[in-house]
C-alpha cells in the first residue's frame, strides 16, 4: 500500500510497524522487570499492565499474601510514578481518601485560611487495599476519581496528575463485617482479575527471593510521558467492523431479554453495561499490538471477555444459590455466539 493510498490520518505502513516494534520492546522490558520481583502472576501482570495502557482500573480478588501490594508497588517503580496504598476500614472517612479543607495560620502574618491538603488519591497508582471493607459513603469517595480523574470538595475541583490508576483488592472469603460493591462502582473497573495461589515451583522461587539476604533491585523502564504516548498508540488501533460486532454482539447476549443461552435467561439478572463493550474492544486492542499484529481477531476478544465482563454480569437468586460462577456463564456465551452473523 502506497503512502497516498492510506486513509487520512493514518501513518503509513512502515511507520506503524515501527510504533508497534517499540510498544512490544517497551511492553516486554516492563514486564521483564516486574518479574524480577513479583514471582509468577503472568496473567495477572498482563491483565494490569493492559489496564494501565487503557486508561482504566483494576479489581483485584484473592487471599491475602499473594503479593498484590508489591505488583503494584513495583509497576510504580518501574515506571517512575508516585505511589499511595490506603487500607480500607470500617471507619475510614471519605476526606481520609481525597483530602479536607484545613485552617493554616501564616507564621508571619498571623492570618488564618483554609488550605486544602490532599489526600492518597493524589497519587499515579493508587492501591485501594480490602475496598469492601469501608462504607459505602468511603468507598463512593472513589467514583468521580475513578470515572473524572477529579477530586471535588467544597464545590472546588482538584484534576488528577494522568497517568491515574486505582487497583483495588477484595478478599473472597472472609465477608463479615464487609459492604459489597455497588454495581455502579463495579461498573468502573476495566478489568476484574483472581489471583490464584502459587505453585510448587513458584512457592519455591518465592521463598528463594524473600528470605535470602539478596533484595532484587527494581530499576525505572518507562517514564511518564512514555507511557502516555502507548495509551495514545492503542486509541489509534483500528478495529474490523466484523470483530466490533462479534463484542457487540457478545455484550449483548449478556441481557437475558436479548439472548438466546438458557444460562442467561435462567441464572442471570443484569447483563453488561456499554463500557463492557469499551473494555472489551480496548483490551483486545492490546493484546493485538502486544503480539505485533495490526488489528484485533476474533481471538483476542474471547480472551478478554472474562476478565473484562466478569464484574458487569451480576447473577440472580437462582445462580447465586446454584453457585454459578460468572465465568461459566460467559463461556456459555461464547460457545453458542457466531463470529459472523
Amino acid at each position: 500500500m502506497s503512502a497516498e493510498s492510506q486513509p487520512a490520518g493514518q501513518p503509513p505502513l512502515a511507520e506503524a510497524a515501527a510504533a508497534v516494534a517499540r510498544f512490544r520492546e517497551d511492553l516486554a522490558r516492563l514486564t521483564r522487570e516486574i518479574g524480577q520481583r513479583v514471582v509468577g502472576q503472568a496473567e495477572i501482570v498482563e491483565g494490569v499492565i493492559a489496564a494501565l495502557l487503557a486508561g482504566g482500573h483494576v479489581l483485584l480478588e484473592g487471599v491475602p499474601g499473594l503479593g498484590k501490594t508489591l505488583l503494584v508497588k513495583t509497576l510504580a517503580e518501574a515506571l517512575e510514578l508516585s505511589f499511595a496504598r490506603i487500607q480500607f476500614t470500617p471507619d475510614l472517612m471519605p476526606a481520609d481518601v481525597v483530602g479536607t479543607n484545613m485552617i493554616v495560620e501564616s507564621a508571619h502574618e498571623g492570618v488564618r485560611r483554609f488550605e486544602f491538603q490532599r489526600g492518597p488519591i493524589f497519587a499515579n497508582l493508587v492501591l485501594a487495599d480490602e475496598i469492601n471493607r469501608a462504607t459505602p459513603k468511603t468507598q463512593s469517595a472513589l467514583l468521580e476519581a475513578m470515572q473524572e480523574q477529579s477530586v471535588t470538595v467544597s464545590k472546588q475541583t482538584y484534576p488528577l496528575a494522568p497517568p491515574f490508576f486505582v487497583l483495588a483488592t477484595q478478599n473472597p472469603i472472609e465477608m463479615e463485617g464487609t459492604y459489597p460493591l455497588p454495581e455502579a462502582q463495579l461498573d468502573r473497573f476495566f478489568f476484574k482479575l483472581r489471583v490464584d495461589l502459587p505453585g510448587t515451583d513458584e512457592l519455591h522461587a518465592i521463598l528463594d527471593r524473600t528470605t535470602g539476604a539478596v533484595d532484587p533491585v527494581v530499576r525505572p523502564v518507562l517514564g511518564r510521558a512514555r507511557l502516555l504516548e502507548l495509551r495514545d498508540l492503542v486509541r489509534q488501533v483500528p478495529v474490523a467492523r466484523p470483530i466490533q460486532d462479534y463484542a457487540v454482539r457478545l455484550v449483548e447476549a449478556t441481557h437475558p431479554a436479548r439472548t438466546g443461552v438458557a444460562a442467561v435467561r435462567k441464572l442471570v439478572r443484569y447483563g453488561s453495561s456499554p463500557r463492557g463493550a469499551q473494555a472489551v474492544i480496548l483490551a483486545a486492542k492490546i493484546r493485538a499490538v502486544a503480539d505485533g499484529r495490526f488489528a484485533p481477531s476474533f481471538d483476542d476478544v474471547r480472551r478478554v471477555a472474562a476478565p473484562a465482563l466478569r464484574h458487569r454480569v451480576l447473577l440472580n437468586f437462582e445462580g447465586e444459590a446454584e453457585g454459578v460462577s460468572t465465568d461459566t456463564v460467559l463461556g456459555e456465551i461464547l460457545a453458542a455466539l457466531p463470529e459472523v452473523t
